[in-house]
């Protein structure tokens, strides 16, 4: 069996942990008060996979499904819409629980508020959900997308209607493309996840707004099992994701937190790279990433986040696109008599991670480092559908490569 996952366990010195406030409990019940407010929430479901589980030889697998956030088929749009709204909070002089959706596109608010542009660069999920919530709150927005950005992605931002084009370089320099031109926008205001010296705020209220998906996964888990997961597997790109969950559940259960293993793809492991060093240096790689999972193809850390993880996560991941395509496959056509799974190149990694590391004995040592057996309750995150249907047909029915 050819080698598709590489892995290191944390061992970095732990540091003072300055960033694990940000997803303080509270912090999150305020973001998840806020999502509530629109009309368009739902609590996501939690797939309860029992005879995958037996398969697999653990005892419980549930998948956090967010192919149904507010109709636009991943979760991105939880951590955008929030930091919008901490941001016209700030502007306005309110605390954010006192601006539910009502009062933010109120005549009053859009008479004290004005109107902004949001900035932002995306793979596709990010952009749309900026977009939508930009659309919804009467505010503009301006999306650049990396070179292999599909058209299909491009077109869900544009119905969105914000201005939005392909450029010919990677996600990081899109990024510093926008944050370039909201720095020359009179009312232009920077919306990223990836957080840098000087621009950590913003970061901060994505990942809070990120913070409603755990919080709902663990309710969930907990009425479905009756104990909290003892593993979480996560995706990372730039690591916001994976800080935010990995902050919630430690904030939730300070004692004894579920284990936490954060999954990447090889073409963009900086985090798994950072960490593989051990000294807890960020690392940062560059040029093209060519991946199919486009939402993980991010080669700079969240600064907030790398802090987060490096104190708490449990595990670094780096692996090929087989083993998504894998999660891909399998979660749509489960064991007989569990519920199938629509999940994208980007969201099924983590379940396409754990079916590898139960099933191929070459990740023996893994699964032993990770105390993975059958008492092991596990969640995992697929944070996004076919957001591009037919490169998800092509590789699901088809059984294309990429």
């Amino acid at each position: 069996m050819q080698e598709q996952i590489k892995w290191v366990m944390n061992i970095m010195p732990k540091t003072e942990d300055t960033q694990l406030h940000v997803m303080e409990i509270e912090e999150i019940k305020k973001a998840r008060k806020f999502h509530a407010s629109f009309p368009q929430y739902e609590i996501t479901p939690l797939v309860e996979l029992n005879n995958m589980a037996a398969f697999l030889g653990i005892n419980k697998v549930l998948v956090k499904d967010e192919s149904y956030r507010f109709g636009l088929n991943a979760f991105k749009v939880l951590g955008g819409a929030f930091a919008m709204a901490k941001y016209m909070a700030q502007k306005l002089d309110k605390d954010v629980c006192d601006l539910p959706y009502e009062v933010l596109v109120s005549e009053e608010t859009r008479e004290k508020f004005g109107q902004v542009t949001f900035f932002t660069a995306t793979d596709g999920n990010h952009g749309r959900g900026v977009a939508w919530a930009a659309n919804r709150l009467l505010q503009r927005a301006v999306v650049h997308m990396p070179k292999g950005s599909t058209i299909t992605r491009l077109n869900h931002i544009k119905k969105e209607g914000a201005t939005v084009t392909i450029e010919e370089v990677n996600y990081d320099e899109c990024v510093r493309m926008a944050a370039a031109e909201a720095a020359m926008e009179p009312n232009g205001v920077m919306v990223q996840d990836t957080a840098w010296e000087g621009y950590e705020e913003i970061p901060a209220w994505i990942m809070q707004g990120y913070g409603t998906m755990a919080m709902e996964a663990d309710e969930q888990y907990v009425k479905a099992v009756g104990t909290a997961p003892t593993h979480v597997f996560v995706q990372a790109g730039v690591g916001s994701l994976a800080g935010a969950v990995q902050g919630y559940f430690t904030n939730k259960y300070p004692i004894n937190p579920p284990k936490v293993v954060v999954v990447e793809a090889a073409e963009a492991a900086c985090l798994y790279q950072g960490a593989a060093k051990g000294t807890g240096e960020i690392s940062i790689v560059t040029g093209d990433m060519p991946t199919i999972m486009a939402g993980l193809a991010c080669g700079e850390p969240n600064t907030i986040s790398w802090n987060i993880l490096r104190n708490h996560a449990t595990a670094f991941l780096s692996c090929t696109d087989q083993v998504t395509i894998k999660g891909m496959r399998m979660l749509a056509a489960p064991v007989k008599g569990d519920t199938p799974v629509t999940s994208g190149e980007s969201g099924a990694l983590p379940f396409g991670v754990l079916a590898s590391v139960m099933t191929d004995e070459i990740y023996g040592p893994l699964r032993e480092a990770l105390q993975l057996n059958e008492n092991s309750n596990v969640l995992c995150f697929s944070t996004e559908g076919d957001t591009d249907p037919e490169r998800y047909q092509n590789i699901v029915w088809r059984g294309a490569e990429r």
